[in-house]
């Protein structure tokens, strides 16, 4: 659910309108009308969490995103909107938008362990390329684990959750309307070699765990009980990652997790406070789990001398 499988996004869209579209099919992002984008701003709330960063003076923002969205959540709300106009930066995991993104992934894909699939290997991933109504073989330029991901960030569409419109997108096209810096707060190589092993046994393993989830509806599950609690700004309900799955994760997936979520917010917390300390409001845009548990970003910017208001 990386804010990275957004990338093959154009892809997908390009090829899911060359195909013919079974009446079985979720429904493909559209781009809002004028009517529709003004009737979305003059209803736009505040969702998901947003804390002040006051230190040497000045205020910067936190917020926590969504990495799939409904077109309303894509309009800023007006807590939002004025941490937007206050600051000068807007700071997020990975710029989506820089020109060089496209390199940086195809190198990224190249050091991860090359996978052979299994026949069974593959037709699951055809099955899955099929109930997301795409054409086979669509992703065969990705990594086997980069498809299965994009996979799962495409199972929501039929609950009308859709990567097209997660708050990365409505961020930096906000900034860019505004004339305000983008920055990346980590690299595509450090992201990607977390979700693309170089060890061949734990890329298999991360395939056919996504693979599973896929095949078992809990991806879709999980996309839907994450982005209600971002809704309502709710990180009780995010803290625990069984009532996110709504299982019993295994330890191998726990320690997954912790390597995909805690042991990247010191990095993640330690980049926001040098993007303040150059003098400039900073809005920091990252995912909202990154909020929860004993390494959550807010508890580690306030260890850091800033003085932390949640905005509620």
């Amino acid at each position: 659910m990386r804010s990275l499988a957004a990338l093959s996004l154009a892809l997908l869209l390009q090829a899911a309108h060359a195909a013919e579209t079974p009446k079985d099919c979720p429904p493909t992002a559209q781009a809002p009308t004028a009517e529709q984008m003004q009737q979305a701003r003059a209803a736009a709330k505040d969702r998901g969490a947003l804390w002040r960063l006051s230190k040497d003076g000045r205020s910067s923002y936190l917020y926590g995103t969504v990495h799939v969205g409904r077109m309303a959540w894509a309009f800023p709300g007006p807590q939002l909107q004025k941490a937007l106009k206050s600051t000068e930066v807007v700071a997020v995991e990975i710029d989506l938008s820089s020109p060089t993104l496209g390199q940086e992934m195809q190198a990224a894909q190249q050091r991860a362990a090359a996978l052979v699939l299994t026949p069974a290997e593959q037709q699951r991933l055809d099955a899955q390329a099929d109930a997301a109504c795409l054409p086979r073989g669509a992703l065969a330029g990705f990594h086997p684990v980069m498809q299965a991901i994009t996979y799962v960030s495409l199972a929501g569409r039929r609950d009308g959750l859709d990567p097209a419109f997660a708050q990365e997108g409505m961020l930096l096209g906000t900034a860019k309307a505004l004339q305000r810096s983008v920055v990346s707060l980590e690299s595509v190589a450090s992201q990607m070699a977390l979700l693309l092993p170089q060890d061949a046994q734990q890329a298999r393993w991360l395939l056919r765990n996504n693979l599973d989830a896929l095949e078992s509806a809990e991806s879709r599950g999980s996309l839907l009980r994450l982005s209600s609690a971002w809704e309502r700004g709710d990180l009780a309900a995010l803290s625990d990652p069984a009532k996110l799955c709504a299982c019993t994760p295994s330890a191998e997936e726990l320690d997954f997790y912790r390597r995909l979520n805690d042991e990247r917010n010191p990095h993640l917390a330690q980049r926001i406070a040098e993007e303040h300390g150059k003098g400039r409001p900073v809005l920091a845009a990252v995912g909202l789990l990154h909020m929860t548990g004993a390494q959550a970003l807010p508890k580690l910017l306030a260890g850091q001398g800033f003085k932390v208001e949640r905005l509620h």
